[in-house]
């Protein structure tokens, strides 16, 4: 539809495509990013009906995204074009299928006199820079993209499998717990139509970590995952996507050393891996490096297309301190993402940190009904019910979190300390013995599990000493700290101001870094390092 068309009408709209630029006479309209994108999906279509799952993979693969999301971005598309949903103009829904243009695009003017003029040469080279242009917008996963062009240009696939393989990538970029699945189920036919694939043994690598990461999938998908990256690394020692899918399967086992090392190696050799730096950029945060997290998430090119960056940068800004920021950052995300599971719990998590349980206990509410299950949305409602003081309903939340992923050892204290029968001293010690061979994987969470455990024994002292490691390890919320209800009898504690400050002490360090460097967001324009206005 648009091969050919650098600029396009519709109605009085006037679409510069090489610009990415919309305006109505005059006036240029605020139409960018993913609605910029959206907006290009759309007229490739012309005004055939777009489904669903072809904005999604589109739009916004490989991120994962449902209706909901789409319906707000297509909202705030009209908002920018001046469209009434009611009497629509422009762009118009069409009831349990998608949405399509409510007139098919038209060349402007120019660009008809140009390729009527410029001789047939010059129209089929400028034909086919601006197809790719197009194709490589529209698709973000590679193995798709060579194959599409693969096929466009009458050339044999490099693999039998590569058919298969196209069909798994689009399940997998589209994501949901049940396409995912599918695209496992695609990966392993995939290997068995050629078992030396790359792609396939990639693929599916990544697809099972997905799983027990993000869909609640057993711990064995993840070491099934590690088994089949480690492989692809081996057949492929310079591939950067083997090395970060060996990296991912790491991250999902919870291995941070191993998963940080993969990562680099994959950027090393990859420096425009996008995803994986992102990857990394977690990580950091979680050890505590909040201003190089920070910087590496902003840094990004095309942070639209990186799943869950929005997510993190805004609870970055949040752990530095930068309250206002932060929370308008993360009520954006949880308005626009309703089926991004990190953002349905970042919301609430802050607002109870912020001493807003009242408001914290709504957005939870909303989550929970999102169809986004995590342990940790349970968890925060236990903790909620807590500062109620229902004691019986926060039991059984822990225990739903726990029934959630059964292997996660957070969610079996929780649920021991909190469950109908008292904890006993020998269940306490049981506890404590199995988390000492877990000391030294990167995570802050085994040392806060060991404190809330020797908290449970009486032990105020080597409580806040097991704090304190989880500090050593990356742990900086202290305004969580402050509000959770699971710490609270070590409020009065010798030591418990000690513990903050030394938090406080980090991040204000990092914080002044963030105000002093030229990449610090725009929000931050006008800020003190010092706790003042804007800062927690």
């Amino acid at each position: 539809m648009l091969a050919g068309m650098e600029t396009v009408r519709l109605l009085d709209l006037h679409i510069d495509r090489t610009a990415q630029q919309v305006r109505r006479g005059d006036e240029v309209l605020p139409v960018n990013g993913l609605s910029w994108r959206l907006l290009e999906c759309l007229l490739a279509h012309g005004d055939a009906v777009v489904d669903f799952d072809t904005l999604a993979e589109q739009v916004w693969a490989p991120a994962v995204v449902g209706e909901d999301a789409i319906s707000q971005r297509v909202k705030l598309l009209r908002q920018a074009l001046g469209d009434d949903s009611r009497r629509p103009r422009y762009l118009r829904s069409v009831r349990g299928r998608g949405y399509q243009l409510c007139t098919p695009p038209q060349p402007a003017m120019h660009d008809t006199v140009a390729t009527v003029t410029a001789g047939g040469a010059r129209a089929t080279r400028r034909h086919g820079r601006t197809h790719w242009v197009w194709m490589a917008a529209g698709m973000t996963a590679a193995a798709a993209v060579a194959a599409l062009i693969a096929i466009r240009s009458g050339t044999a696939p490099a693999s039998p499998a590569d058919p298969v393989l196209q069909r798994a990538a689009y399940y997998a970029g589209i994501g949901q717990a049940s396409n995912n699945e599918r695209a496992m189920a695609l990966y392993r036919q995939a290997l068995q139509i050629d078992p030396e694939s790359l792609a396939a043994r990639r693929g599916l690598a990544r697809a099972l970590a997905a799983d027990a990461c993000l869909f609640n999938g057993a711990r064995e998908r993840a070491q099934e995952a590690l088994v089949l990256a480690g492989q692809g690394v081996r057949m492929a020692p310079d591939d950067a996507a083997g090395w970060a899918a060996r990296g991912y399967a790491y991250d999902c086992l919870g291995a941070m050393p191993q998963a940080m090392a993969d990562y680099q190696q994959a950027l090393h050799r990859d420096p425009d891996d996008e995803r994986t730096r992102a990857s990394l950029a977690y990580l950091h945060q979680e050890r505590g490096y909040l201003a190089q997290a920070l910087q590496d998430n902003l840094s990004l090119r095309a942070p639209e297309r990186v799943r869950f960056r929005d997510v993190q940068v805004a609870r970055e800004l949040e752990l530095l301190g930068f309250t206002d920021a932060a929370a308008r950052r993360h009520a954006h995300n949880f308005q626009l993402y309703p089926d991004n599971v990190f953002a349905n719990i970042a919301w609430p998590h802050s607002l109870l940190a912020m001493g807003e349980p009242g408001k914290a206990q709504q957005a939870l509410d909303q989550a929970l009904a999102r169809g986004t299950p995590h342990p940790q949305l349970l968890r925060l409602q236990g903790e909620l019910l807590l500062l109620k003081g229902d004691r019986q309903g926060a039991a059984e939340a822990f225990e739903r979190s726990r029934a959630l992923r059964p292997q996660q050892s957070m969610g079996q204290t929780l649920a021991g300390l909190y469950g109908d029968e008292a904890a006993t001293p020998a269940w306490v010690a049981t506890r404590l013995h199995a988390l000492e061979g877990q000391a030294d994987d990167g995570w802050s969470d085994t040392a806060l599990e060991r404190a809330l455990l020797l908290q449970a024994r009486g032990d105020a002292a080597a409580a806040l000493a097991a704090l304190h490691h989880a500090v050593n390890a990356g742990f900086r919320d202290a305004a969580w700290l402050r509000a959770t209800p699971l710490f609270a009898p070590l409020h009065g504690a010798a030591g418990w101001q000690g513990l903050l400050d030394t938090i406080e002490a980090d991040v204000s360090a990092q914080r002044a870094q963030v105000l002093a460097a030229p990449w610090r967001p725009t929000d931050l324009q006008g800020l003190s390092a010092a706790r003042a206005a804007g800062t927690r």
